[in-house]
């Protein structure tokens, strides 16, 4: 039977004004970023979703709790739904890591997999752990639709994964996944199938900030 899952990133955090790598890091959410759970809040009650699994980080978990509350639905935690952890890079803009190591950058730039930042959790590692979480969920809910409030970097790696993409060039194939919007993929079996990417759920909350770091 197909399950539907309806992935999310987390709303806006205080860290995408610096463009800073927020990764296992709690930061909190911008007032737009809860705008954006609001918002998503309002859409999933229209949406058929029949259950919610978020990230045990904060800034997913807010995203997630006006959509359970409005669907008087209790929201699933999932370990394996956590940020990637960068390492050397967390906590720090791209500009600020290539003055001290810019062929570091350079490295993770050309592949993001072989070239991964010193002490970052390896990005196998990473798709394993988050694609092994989406199954699961899927062979819970057979047929049914279920909102997922998680990453960037570990939704963008996860479906590399799931569509037999390159995982080293997960930030090429998908640059980034908008704070609030819904990616939809299809799971029967072993199959996976990308139907919609980042669609927004509801008008953006106020000016629309600066570009937004690729790992948060």
């Amino acid at each position: 039977m197909t399950s539907r899952l309806l992935l999310v990133r987390h709303g806006e955090t205080e860290w995408h004004a610096e463009n800073r790598y927020a990764g296992v890091t709690d930061v909190a959410l911008t007032p737009r970023g809860v705008a954006q759970a609001a918002g998503l809040g309002g859409w999933a009650v229209k949406s058929g979703v029949h259950a919610i699994a978020c990230s045990p980080l904060s800034r997913a978990r807010l995203t997630a709790s006006p959509a359970a509350e409005a669907l008087g639905l209790a929201v699933e935690v999932q370990e394996g739904l956590r940020e990637v952890d960068f390492g050397w890079g967390e906590g720090r803009t791209v500009e600020e890591m290539a003055e001290e190591d810019p062929e570091a950058v350079r490295r993770f730039r050309e592949d993001a997999a072989s070239g991964a930042f010193p002490g970052s959790e390896p990005v196998a590692r990473a798709a394993a752990r988050a694609t092994a979480a989406l199954r699961d969920l899927a062979d819970r809910h057979p047929g049914g639709r279920v909102l997922v409030v998680a990453h960037n970097t570990l939704l963008r790696i996860a479906l590399c994964e799931l569509l037999g993409l390159p995982l080293g060039r997960y930030r090429r194939i998908f640059p980034r996944l908008d704070n609030g919007a819904v990616t939809e993929i299809e799971i029967r079996g072993t199959e996976t199938a990308l139907r919609s990417l980042n669609v927004p759920t509801a008008p953006p909350p106020g000016p629309a900030p600066g570009p937004s770091p690729a790992g948060d």
